[in-house]
């Protein structure tokens, strides 16, 4: 890297840094960080891509010695402030490599940058595929992992589960092994770090056989929804989820089977797209787009919206003559468009509370007073008054209770249910043109919707907007989050993967609340009343808006002088 590179930077900084070495250091200053929904930009003072292990390992100890905190970064899909950061943001991008692939054991090991459609290509050229995904495959296999993705299946709990052993490179500089029989409560912490316990290097991964599924969909009333909800809806077939419209009171139930290979292979059974909808061409995307930008001045418009949007795309009748279908490889099947910049607040609840969630958040977003057709009591201390809000509503299952706690593999800090299948229920707010609905809706939407989902024994996804306390979420995880927090403190004392995030949901300690957030998970103050701060630790984040909508964000090391 060139010497007038760095000529931005501090002295002390620029001194380490010029200093010659036989690993590169592949940073660059002036590089903007946005989350991919554009809710949050950073100027983070160094942007570093590593391309090798030795490389992770040299930034890493540069970064000690140059007293800064890391960021770790994949595809910023995470709507919240988590990557965001002043100091150093690494990206691996470029460590992106298959290590090595046994066809005969089905285990593969990866390097952690390498994004999940790039991992699901080089798998299908080898016959293998991810057991299950969740919607999107632009995350790294390490932020998937980080963040607790899932998909939908009672036969499956995280994707995290197919992870047999890890690699991290923690403050200490030095590369640490770490599985089920390896350093095992490192390996548990690692496997949901939130990005606080070090960078995550290389994974090795148990797959499957390459396999298709056999899809199907229909929309009905929601009526029909619970009514199914405890006989097979959710065992109906191998993945399921559900799509429910509030308005319309609809819901579309997606769920597909793996197709037998024999028939895919003698030709009974053939690859087939399903029927293009108008939802999902140039037109109807930027038809929706544009009645979510009007939306923002005539918010009254939304139930009108869904209804011709979403009927456009399923049909205005229920039932079986809405019915379509397809047959994909698996890693095209699993995805879903998520069409615009969005808040997402997702919340993990027991299974059997899905019907009284869904119908109590009706009679809510509804103002159904008793005595109206449909009301039932929903007990939420908000007004929803002249409140509207964005569809649909995702609902998803999984189930861990058996097969994590089996290999050994669960996370400390695992959202699903220790004792039974955990449903997740994600609301949503969309950002038309990346442009925010108005605050008072979000905020009161979100409110609401948290007050129900605590209220039914929820919590909350760790990648989406949320707000909570550090004591509330200790209080959630019990000794889980002690035995995190035990880890966590010992491989990094100094503090060298914190940020304010982590302050607020994981550590406590700040004089304007543990919280510090709103209902769409953004600080409403950010301040410098963090008490004690660890050595390294990133703080007195402030936020200012941009031209192009969302916060940027602007924090300071603890001011320690470097070495």
């Amino acid at each position: 890297m060139a010497t007038d590179n760095f000529a931005s930077l501090p002295a002390d900084v620029r001194q380490i840094l010029e200093q010659s070495a036989d690993v590169p250091f592949r940073a660059r200053t002036s590089h903007t960080h946005r989350t991919w929904a554009g809710t949050y930009s950073s100027l983070p003072e160094l942007f570093i891509q590593p391309q090798s292990l030795a490389e992770v390992e040299r930034a890493v100890n540069l970064a000690r010695r140059c007293r800064r905190r890391i960021s770790t970064v994949g595809c910023g899909h995470s709507p919240s402030d988590l990557t965001c950061t002043s100091s150093w943001l690494v990206n691996l991008d470029h460590f992106n490599d298959v290590v090595a692939i046994d066809k005969n054991t089905n285990i593969v090991v990866v390097e952690a940058g390498i994004r999940l459609f790039q991992l699901c290509k080089k798998l299908d050229e080898f016959g293998l595929a991810m057991p299950s995904l969740g919607s999107i495959n632009e995350q790294s296999i390490a932020g998937a992992i980080s963040t607790g993705t899932h998909g939908s299946s009672l036969q499956h709990g995280l994707v995290s589960e197919t992870v047999l052993a890890l690699k991290i490179t923690l403050a200490d500089g030095h590369t640490h092994s770490c599985s089920p029989d390896e350093n095992p409560d490192l390996f548990r912490a690692a496997m949901l770090s939130l990005g606080a316990l070090g960078i995550i290097t290389e994974v090795t991964l148990k797959v499957v056989p390459a396999f298709s599924l056999a899809w199907d969909q229909t929309i009905d009333t929601d009526a029909r929804l619970f009514e199914q909800w405890e006989k097979n809806l959710w065992t109906q077939a191998e993945f399921v989820r559900v799509w429910w419209f509030p308005y319309m009171r609809r819901a579309v139930v997606w769920k597909a089977d793996v197709v037998d290979r024999a028939a895919l292979e003698s030709g009974e059974v053939k690859h087939c797209e399903p029927p293009t909808s108008y939802y999902d061409n140039w037109l109807g995307y930027v038809v929706y787009h544009n009645l979510l930008a009007l939306s923002r001045w005539v918010p009254r418009i939304l139930p009108w919206v869904e209804w011709l949007v979403f009927g456009m795309q399923y049909g205005f009748r229920n039932g079986e003559r809405t019915r379509i279908s397809g047959v994909q490889p698996s890693q095209k099947a699993f995805l879903l468009n998520c069409l615009y910049s969005q808040f997402v607040d997702e919340w993990a609840i027991p299974l059997h509370a899905g019907p009284e969630a869904l119908q109590r958040l009706a009679s809510w977003l509804h103002n159904l007073k008793p005595g109206d057709p449909g009301y039932v009591e929903h007990r939420i201390p908000y007004s929803s008054e002249g409140l509207w809000v964005h569809s649909p509503v995702e609902v998803r299952v999984s189930d861990t209770t058996s097969t994590s706690a089996e290999q050994k593999n669960r996370p400390f800090l695992d959202v699903t249910l220790d004792n039974s299948p955990t449903l997740y229920l994600n609301a949503i707010m969309y950002r038309p043109y990346h442009r925010d609905p108005p605050d008072e809706a979000t905020e009161r939407y979100f409110q609401g919707f948290e007050w129900l989902m605590r209220d039914l024994g929820g919590r909350p996804h760790w990648a989406k907007s949320f707000t909570a306390s550090q004591t509330e979420v200790a209080s959630w995880y019990g000794n889980n989050f002690v035995q995190w927090r035990k880890v966590r403190d010992s491989v990094d004392p100094e503090g060298m993967f914190i940020g304010p995030w982590h302050r607020r949901y994981l550590l406590g300690g700040s004089k304007t609340g543990a919280a510090g957030a709103g209902a769409d998970g953004r600080p409403r103050e950010y301040g410098d009343g963090v008490m004690s701060p660890l050595e390294l630790e990133e703080i007195g984040f402030v936020s200012e808006p941009t031209k192009g909508g969302g916060l940027r964000v602007h924090g300071r090391q603890n001011p320690v002088v470097p070495n």
